[in-house]
């Protein structure tokens, strides 16, 4: 296992995905030592002897250098992120840092020596498309949707970044096309929040009429944290792979409707009305990914499905909300 003895860095260690990336890392690659970039204070830190934690603000080049210096790959899981209101309303948070952030990670390998990356981007740089999406179906001469627009373009060139440096210098890069990743440790605030937890806090706070975002038949391919964590973890350990892409989703599409009563069951909650408000920011309509590609070429497969994944997030929010402060 290509993991086995490496000092990792894993950058955006306090997201939802880093966080992931970080349990999974601790609980399965043993001898794995990890470096854990984070930027603002962290109330929620974990204790173990293989974990150190660095702060650094990623936007500084010298930050990226330090950080990196001594590791021998990288998780590149930093970003600016949020749900349809963020990416409707202020869609350029997620643009700038996110490319600086990622640049001068990519930067910071090469000048420190490391040699292998897994750089974790989204869906969202892929152009409407009707069914399954697969790797290949990605089709640069179209627009991502329009509502990400920014992001789509900036994970485009991210991965444009990736390919320069793999072909200039070496470094072996495997990329990451996530879909929505949710489960608990997610952002919570309503204001930034993605639909999974939106809908989770809106059932254990008992909202009555339950206000939903959008139609009941909006359509998205979900992944739970800890299948999307052991699906970019088995991309690092695949060390025969200098360079691919691979999409990292459920393969299957999940409706707005089905997650609204499966956050309504988790939480305990029969309100007496539900309303879909479709004058409300929303995104895409349909989205699924073909993940056929890392099911046969890294061996893996999504173990938790959305009904228990759902059930699980409306658990842990239910314990831990009145001092989760994401």
């Amino acid at each position: 296992m290509y993991l086995d003895g490496k000092r990792v860095l894993l950058a955006g260690a306090t997201g939802l995905a880093g966080r992931s990336i970080l349990r999974y890392l601790l609980r399965h690659c043993p001898r794995t030592r990890v470096r854990a970039v984070f930027h603002e204070k962290t109330r929620h830190a974990l204790r173990d002897g293989r974990l150190e934690y660095v702060r650094a603000d990623l936007c500084r080049l010298q930050d990226c250098r330090r950080a990196a210096k001594g590791c021998d790959s990288v998780f590149m899981a930093a970003a600016q992120t949020g749900g349809a209101q963020a990416a409707v309303r202020e869609p350029w948070r997620q643009v700038t840092d996110n490319a600086v952030m990622n640049a001068h990670l990519l930067q910071a390998c090469h000048d420190t020596g490391i040699r292998r990356v897994v750089c974790i981007g989204s869906a969202t740089l892929y152009q409407p498309q009707e069914g399954p999406v697969r790797e290949e179906d990605l089709k640069l001469d179209h627009d991502p949707h329009s509502s990400y627009f920014g992001i789509g373009w900036v994970t485009r060139f991210v991965e444009k970044l990736c390919r320069f440096w793999h072909e200039k210098t070496g470094l072996e890069v495997v990329l990451a096309r996530c879909a929505n990743i949710y489960g608990p440790f997610a952002r919570f605030d309503p204001a930034r929040a993605n639909f999974i937890p939106a809908l989770v806090r809106k059932a254990v706070d008992k909202m009555d009429p339950f206000e939903v975002w959008g139609s009941a038949d909006v359509a998205r391919d979900v992944i739970y944290a800890d299948d999307f964590a052991s699906a970019v973890v088995a991309m690092m350990n695949a060390a025969d792979i200098r360079f691919d892409v691979f999409n990292v989703g459920s393969g299957k599409a999940v409706t707005v409707g089905d997650v609204v009563a499966w956050a309504l069951a988790g939480a305990g909650h029969t309100p007496r009305r539900i309303v879909y408000r479709e004058d409300k920011p929303v995104t895409i309509r349909s989205r699924v990914l073909d993940i056929t590609k890392a099911m046969k070429l890294l061996g893996w497969k999504p173990e938790v499905g959305p009904r228990e994944g759902i059930a699980k997030t409306a658990a842990w929010w239910q314990e831990n909300r009145r001092h989760w402060k994401r």
